[in-house]
């Protein structure tokens, strides 16, 4: 694997696993959506800088358009609200092992959408996931009570999944880069509906947490998303995936870091045995 992508796809996974503790952090002074829509102006802006730079983003075709616009509402403002959302309740580090089990609903839409097999390895794996998704939500919510923070987070995750492999088809026709800015250009626009109390929010937060949301869009959303595109010009898919799993380890341990809180150890056995569940299906299941 190319060295320079190795050190690309590392950025990217680190910051994506600060971004859970940073969302928490944002929280103590902003609502979920002014934290959302500051967040992705930030990161709307800088890859409009960069792109304008760069000159490797085209106008995507009118016919196309409306295919866009649906993959921003999937991919920025449905996940990112309903993650945020959430996050007001459920730990930085539980939050990223509900995450975590996006890769499960992505092989189950492709096999349904798709036509992607699933072989009884793969199965075993969703099962197996879902026994870990289990074991996570009642670590957190301490008994079978339900958790609204965790059921969005559960959203957020499913609706990354059908993000993806809604946008899989349009890999033929556009640049990862190219589409990582129309997502979030095009999810950025409907998050402009929190925009009512926006200026007001910025000026009565504490300036510490105004800094962690510009980091989160700065970071996370603009520079990770572009280290990835380039670790993915240059290693295979799967290569470059596989890094994904150390995202849940590491944002529990940010979290304890940034934030001093950690998932309960329920939580973390769920996580875990998810996690088992996921490799089995993106690596051998398919």
């Amino acid at each position: 694997m190319d060295k320079k992508a190795i050190f690309a796809v590392t950025i990217s996974v680190l910051f994506w696993s600060s971004a859970f503790a940073g969302i928490r952090d944002g929280l103590k002074s902003y609502q979920p959506g002014h934290l959302a829509l500051l967040r992705f102006l930030v990161a709307s802006g800088f890859l409009i800088v960069y792109a304008l730079m760069t000159r490797k983003v085209r106008f995507p075709k009118l016919r196309d358009l409306p295919a866009v616009v649906v993959q921003g509402i999937l991919g920025i403002t449905i996940y990112h609200v309903a993650l945020v959302y959430g996050e007001k309740t459920v730990t930085a580090g539980t939050a990223s092992l509900i995450i975590a089990l996006s890769p499960i609903f992505s092989s189950l839409l492709a096999f349904l959408f798709l036509n992607e097999n699933l072989k009884k390895i793969g199965w075993m794996g969703i099962l197996i996931s879902f026994f870990g998704g289990i074991l996570i939500v009642l670590g957190e919510n301490q008994g079978f009570s339900l958790n609204v923070g965790v059921f969005l987070i559960l959203v957020a995750a499913f609706s990354s999944s059908v993000y993806i492999v809604y946008q899989k088809p349009y890999f033929k026709k556009y640049s990862p880069l190219e589409l990582t800015c129309y997502t979030i250009w095009g999810g950025t626009i409907f998050l402009l509906y929190f925009a009512p109390g926006f200026f007001s929010a910025i000026n009565q937060a504490a300036f510490s947490h105004t800094l962690s949301v510009i980091y989160l869009g700065l970071f996370p959303a603009a520079i990770g998303y572009l280290t990835w595109t380039y670790a993915l010009s240059k290693t295979p898919v799967a290569v470059v995936s596989s890094f994904i799993y150390l995202q849940p380890a590491l944002a529990i341990f940010i979290a304890w870091l940034w934030l001093k809180e950690i998932p309960s150890l329920l939580s973390l056995v769920g996580g875990a045995i998810s996690l088992v569940g996921v490799i089995m299906v993106t690596k051998w299941g398919r």
